[in-house]
């Protein structure tokens, strides 16, 4: 797996590798308002994950995904985790846990 300095560098890489698509976290799917899509859990698998901490703040925490679509569709999704993670139904908990 690939490693990054920080969040941009991963963002412009995953570009150039295809991760055009720019996802948002809703409480039960993924949504790409660009597109008009919706992926509920069973509809994406997630290619890669990367953690990246605040420089000057640890509790500054993000997570990167890189998303796949059952069909080919490829895109990242930005989430916080720790104290500021969204809120999700259970099964985006489960699918976008990070082990």
């Amino acid at each position: 797996m690939q490693t990054y300095d920080t969040l941009v560098e991963a963002l412009e890489d995953l570009t150039k590798k295809g991760y055009t698509l720019d996802f948002n976290l809703a409480n039960d799917c993924l949504v790409c308002r660009d597109k008009d899509l919706q992926l509920r859990p069973e509809e994406f698998h997630i290619t890669d994950v990367y953690r990246f901490e605040g420089m000057s703040n640890p509790d500054d925490n993000t997570v990167l995904y890189a998303i796949e679509s059952k069909d080919g569709q490829k895109g990242t999704l930005v989430s916080a985790y720790g104290p500021y993670a969204d809120e999700m139904s259970g099964e985006m908990v489960e699918k976008l846990k990070i082990a």
